[in-house]
């Protein structure tokens, strides 16, 4: 295998598992997501039980900052893995460049040496000829 076929499949892999690290951190968006979803359903739902018992009222307040509270922080999470994932995204593009860069230096080394061995052969013909002539 050439250096220029191993830089391939190294650049490959490198590929390979920054898209596994890119489809944990769209999981783990996909969960925070979730669960901000959950925590805005749960406040309806208290709102709605708060509004129908009277004795709910008095701790709507309290549950209303602790969900305020849990609100922000999920929503801090899913901002601090936005960043994350552009991160992921970036180095991923970065990889497939350097990947695609390095298929075009090998596709130049195989055409190279494809001009190489079409002007050894013609020079062999050409020198097989003249010592026909020769003759």
């Amino acid at each position: 295998m050439s250096w220029a076929q191993s830089l391939i499949k190294l650049s490959s892999y490198e590929a390979e598992v920054l898209q596994k690290r890119l489809a944990e951190i769209v999981d783990r968006l996909v969960a925070a997501e979730l669960k901000l979803a959950m925590l805005e359903a749960e406040g309806v739902a208290e709102a709605q039980f708060s509004a129908q018992e009277a004795a709910a009222g008095l701790y709507r307040a309290g549950f209303l900052d602790g969900l305020r509270l849990r609100k922000a922080k999920a929503q801090s999470e899913i901002d601090v893995i936005l960043i994350e994932e552009q991160g992921a995204r970036d180095a991923l593009a970065e990889a497939f460049e350097a990947q695609k860069k390095y298929e075009h230096i090998a596709e130049n080394l195989a055409l190279t040496a494809r001009k190489e061995t079409g002007r050894r052969e013609t020079m062999a013909l050409d020198e097989l000829g003249l010592r026909r002539a020769a003759r």
